[in-house]
This record gives C-alpha cells, structure tokens and sequence, in this order.
C-alpha cells in the first residue's frame, strides 16, 4: 500500500514537472530566438541593444559600469553580452523542453532572473526632474513576472526533470518531497503576481494581462490563502487569463515570433495555473492551517502538540 501511495505521489510530482519545464522552457526559446533574430540582423542589431541599454532599457547605469568598463569591459562589449546572454536563453529553453541538465538550469535561473529585477533603470523620487525618460513604478513591481518566474524555478529545482525527460536515466526519485512546501512556494509566486497587478495595475508597466484588476486581486488573495478546492479553481481562472491576454496581444500586423514574444512568459503562467488545477497548492499557510496555526500559539506547547497529533 505504502509502495502505491509513493508510486502514485511520484507520478504527480513528474507531471507537475513536466508542465512546468514545457512552459518554462517554451518562455526562453521564445526569448532567445526573438532576441537572437534582432542581433544578428544588420539592420535591427544597433536599435536592439540601444533599446536595453537606454533608460527604459532593462540594464541600469551601475550594471552597465560594472559590466562594460574596467576587467569585465576588456572581456565584454553590449553586444557580445546580449548576444551570449541570449543564446544561453535559446539552448537552455531548448535543454529544458527535452529534459536535459534540468536541476542546474532551474537554479542558475531561479537567481538569474532576479538580475532582472535588481538591474532595472527606476526613479521613483517624487517632485524630481529627470533628464530621460525611465521606469517611474518600483523594480519589483514592474519585474514580478520574474519573481514569480523565479519562483517557479525553484519548485522546479525540487521536483526534478519529471516525465519524457533525458535527464530520467541519471536520476533518483526524490520521495521526500513535500508537495505542501513546494505548492505553498507555486502559490506564493503566482498569487503575489496577481496581488501586485491587482493592487498596483493603473501605475506605468506594472502587468495587469489586460484583466480586470479586482478580478486579479481576488485570485490572488484565493490562490494564497483558499482551501485546496478553491486553488484549484483559482488555476482554471489562471489558465483562462493567460489565454485571454494570448488572444489580446496578438497582432496579425507582426510577425509570428514577435506575437509570441509579447506573451512568452505567460506560457509559463499557463503551465504553473494546469499545475494547481492538476495538484492544487497544497494546505500549509492556506486559511484553515492559519487558523489553526494561530490557535495553537495561544495554547500551552503540551496542548498544542496534542491538537496538531489529533
């Protein structure tokens, strides 16, 4: 019986995986291949690194300093940066996808990603003139896509490569895995997402995928804090706000990567609202085991004891 459950327990943990890896991995070889048909091209090479280095770019002037004068600057250029940066973006979405060297990606992402968010140009002091345009809304604001992304990459690093994965050969099955722990991480990410663009949607380039933002803030707030059943439900309200704003971006005058490229991270999203409607989010930190919680911390530790063993 016990060797059933945990088989069973397995299988969930390597679909989950499965999910997350398609839609983390379809997001960077949208990404790569948009930013790599840029930089190669002779005509469109000088506007794109301008648009990432300039103030609404992505890489403020202490990262820019840091990268390109100095040791770092005899090693690098802004265009060699961009386009090795954007290569590894290709080959890893593309190592992702097939299963291959998943642990380790899902890591280095899982922090990389938070570059994204540290190195963003903002000026958000008020009453202040500024000489360029720039970000006026806060870095994690704007970049909670990323965190979420981030996220997500860790409950990947957890779960493993899961199913149809090359990396199955060279692997053992993590039966000590909690889903409790790694849902409650899948939940905070996406229903803080849906906070911030609920709570902070009207200020400039804070996502709101085109939704109405009471609606986002009431998923949030389920996704964190509902019963299991209620998660999951949330989920389906995920995967149907990602496919609308899919559906509103899309733009027959462009071309096809460039229509992907405008929702790529919400493949992702996708992936992780089938995750809690296939797993739900686990209980921990969900309002019941918050009250409970709460409950216990008035008692006396015996007591206590005897209600979490009841």
């Amino acid at each position: 019986m016990n060797n059933t459950l945990t088989h069973n327990r397995q299988r969930d943990y390597d679909e989950a995986a499965l999910y997350l890896r398609l839609g983390l991995g379809i997001l960077f070889i949208i990404g790569g291949v948009s930013k790599l048909s840029q930089l190669l091209s002779s005509t469109k090479h000088d506007a794109i690194v301008a648009n990432y280095m300039g103030s609404t770019g992505y890489i403020n002037e202490l990262f820019q300093q840091y990268l390109f004068t100095g040791f770092l600057g005899e090693l690098l250029t802004p265009s060699l940066f961009l386009t090795s940066l954007s290569a590894f973006e290709l080959i890893s979405g593309i190592a992702l996808v097939v299963g291959f060297l998943v642990r380790p990606l899902a890591l280095i992402y899982a922090f990389l990603l938070w570059s994204f968010v540290f190195s963003l140009p903002v000026m958000t002091v008020p009453d202040t003139e500024i000489a360029v345009k720039t970000y006026t809304s806060p870095a994690m604001f704007v970049q909670i896509r990323d965190i979420a992304l981030s996220g997500m990459m860790f409950v990947l690093f957890n779960l493993g490569p899961g199913r149809y994965s090359l990396d199955v050969l060279h692997r053992q099955h993590d039966y000590g895995i909690s889903w409790d722990a790694l849902g409650l991480l899948l939940r905070l990410s996406i229903g803080i997402m849906f906070l911030v663009s609920g709570s902070f949607g009207a200020f400039a380039k804070v996502p709101t995928f085109a939704t109405w933002q009471p609606l986002l803030l009431l998923a949030g707030l389920i996704i964190l804090f509902a019963p299991p059943i209620l998660v999951r439900t949330a989920g389906a309200v995920t995967v149907a706000i990602m496919l609308w704003y899919m559906g509103y971006k899309l733009n027959f005058d462009k071309s096809l990567i460039a229509n992907l490229n405008s929702f790529k991270r919400e493949f992702a999203f996708l992936a992780a609202g089938v995750v809690l409607i296939r797993f739900g989010g686990g209980e921990r930190f969900a309002l019941n085991d918050l009250i409970t919680r709460l409950k216990n911390s008035f008692k006396r530790p015996s007591e206590a004891k005897i209600t979490a063993t009841e």
